[in-house]
């Protein structure tokens, strides 16, 4: 699930970058929440970067933050029932 989260995330992303013009610079918030949602974005500024590429970085990096946040919630939800 979170893995298909960032695919979407991603994909909401390209979708409005191949959309709006490329004439006007990013407006700050814009790139705020680009650089917080698509952690690959932050490598973009200094080497290129594929579609591809962040669509596969954008799934993994979804992936490994929802495995630590389902395993902490689980040992979280687990020393609640047996102090």
């Amino acid at each position: 699930m979170w893995a298909a989260a960032g695919f979407f995330v991603a994909t909401g992303w390209a979708v409005y970058f191949s959309t709006t013009s490329q004439d006007h610079p990013l407006e700050p918030i814009v790139s705020a929440v680009l650089r917080l949602t698509c952690p690959v974005a932050i490598v973009g500024l200094h080497y290129p970067v594929g579609l591809y590429s962040s669509l596969a970085a954008n799934v993994v990096t979804y992936a490994l933050v929802g495995l630590a946040v389902e395993s902490l919630r689980r040992q979280l939800s687990h020393s609640r029932i047996n102090p």
